[in-house]
């Protein structure tokens, strides 16, 4: 199917990665026409879906980039320096993302990012259309049977070139995969999360606060913890997390098992009041009297799910296409969900604006470059839940790290940290993990039996990295 003279593009799906889409389609001069089940976020408040924060990193920023949207989505965004770790006992200790400060990762809310962003796609052009469930597809000539959620009307609406931004529960998907088999397959985590949240200082009892605390209150300041951390309680098989909000507050994650594993807790044993109280005191003590409503957000809240969403084939021919979440939904743990979407966007943006060939071949060559990209971050974000809800304390884990910093240093042309690769430069996630491999066991050999750096034969250290392909400029 030849890509449409008129330029027409439709989109399903109107959240984060479908309005940056939306953003760099029209921007190239293409009629772009959005369709969202959700009302406007801008007038209804942001509803639906998950609003865990985002991490944004050198992947993201670079499509935001692109678009020309550095400068709106700055203000909303607050550096996170590393990973704070909260041991049982209450100390905790800052583990640096990277070098300096120009290696950090930002966190930003995802209902104002996503409202931000459909405000820059309707200002390039795109027209977005709001409260519209798909119901079904006349594929003989790409026609989309709409329901409006706000008269009841149903319509019908030419597509064109038909993309699916919906996300992991996508319409279009599960439209495609009625007529075509995309080898679908959702491999469960068996975890669930649920969201709680640490208001700003100022909103928080004197009571319930550090005498520190309470001083800082006084002079005015925001956050109750550090503000430029992404803040971890690591309890081998769960974990909580803390990431700022430009306000003040922290959006806290809850990841936890959704049935006991080796008797330990889960969300089907924290079934009252009473338990949830008992299990917050126990494991996240220094956090319960910064979260005077999490009892109540515990019983309110919903329990997301965990899975990784895989699909053999992305598009139908050249009549539609899915990307981000709706092709390659993957867990949260290593902050690149966001990120890899943003890069289907400006690559397939790209590919769009500069091949005039037959769209079945445009998208299966979108296919061809990414899917291995998004299999490699896949796999690398369950690595990561791993290493932060159960290594980030371990001793051997912290002397890897430790010797790590020491040969990126002294091998700047040859060594990278794998988290490095992934969230400071844009080489491919595929290579990330390849590498990366290659480097764990590199360290793991370099470590064993040893209990600190001292103890390391740098000469061999350094033998080992030289043995190392060169890196990829970056």
């Amino acid at each position: 199917m030849p890509l449409p003279a008129s330029r027409d593009i439709t989109l399903i799906g109107a959240g984060l990665v479908g309005a940056l889409l939306a953003t760099l389609l029209a921007q190239r001069g293409f009629r772009v026409t959005v369709f969202e089940r959700r009302p406007d976020p801008r007038v209804h408040g942001f509803l639906g879906g998950r609003s865990i924060n985002l991490a944004l990193a050198e992947r993201g920023w670079h499509g935001l980039r692109v678009a020309g949207l550095t400068d709106a989505i700055a203000p909303i965004a607050v550096m996170m320096r590393g990973r704070r770790i909260h041991d049982a006992a209450g100390n905790t200790q800052l583990q640096r993302y990277g070098r300096d400060d120009s290696e950090v990762i930002w966190s930003v809310s995802r209902g104002q990012l996503n409202c931000t962003l459909l405000t820059a796609a309707q200002k390039a052009g795109a027209t977005i259309h709001f409260g519209q469930r798909l119901e079904q597809i006349d594929w003989t000539g790409s026609r989309l049977q709409l329901h409006d959620d706000r008269d009841g009307c149903v319509r019908w609406h030419d597509a064109g070139v038909l993309l699916g931004t919906d996300g992991a529960g996508s319409a279009l998907r599960q439209a495609m995969q009625a007529t075509t088999d995309l080898g679908e397959r959702l491999d469960s985590l068996g975890h669930g999360y649920k969201e709680l949240e640490i208001p700003p200082l100022q909103q928080l009892p004197d009571a319930a606060l550090t005498p520190a605390l309470r001083e800082a209150k006084a002079r005015g300041e925001g956050f109750a913890m550090d503000p430029n951390a992404l803040h971890i309680w690591p309890r081998g098989n769960y974990m909580c997390i803390a990431l700022p909000n430009a306000e003040g507050s922290f959006t806290v994650t809850l990841f936890l098992p959704g049935t006991p594993i080796n008797d330990g807790p889960a969300f089907s044993t924290l079934d009252t009041r009473e338990a949830v109280q008992a299990f917050f005191a126990r494991d996240f003590a220094d956090a319960v009297p910064l979260m005077p409503d999490y009892l109540d957000d515990f019983t309110r809240n919903p329990t997301g799910l965990l899975a990784t969403l895989y699909l053999e084939r992305w598009h139908l021919d050249g009549r539609a296409l899915l990307l981000g979440d709706a092709a390659h939904a993957i867990v949260p743990f290593h902050g690149q969900g966001m990120n890899c979407g943003f890069e289907d966007a400006v690559e397939l943006a790209d590919l769009l604006a500069t091949d005039r060939g037959d769209t079945a071949d445009v998208f299966a060559e979108f296919q061809r470059r990414r899917k291995p990209n998004s299999d490699a971050i896949a796999a690398m974000a369950l690595d990561n839940y791993v290493e932060m809800r159960d290594r980030v304390d371990d001793p051997e884990y912290l002397l890897m790290r430790e010797l790590e910093r020491v040969l990126a240093a002294r091998h700047p042309q040859r060594y990278l940290p794998r988290y490095s690769i992934v969230t400071f430069t844009r080489l491919p996630y595929a290579f990330a993990r390849t590498r990366g491999e290659q480097q764990a066991q590199l360290l793991r050999e370099l470590v064993r039996g040893k209990a600190s750096l001292g103890e390391i034969d740098l000469a061999a250290a350094d033998a080992a990295v030289a043995a190392l392909a060169p890196l990829p400029a970056h």
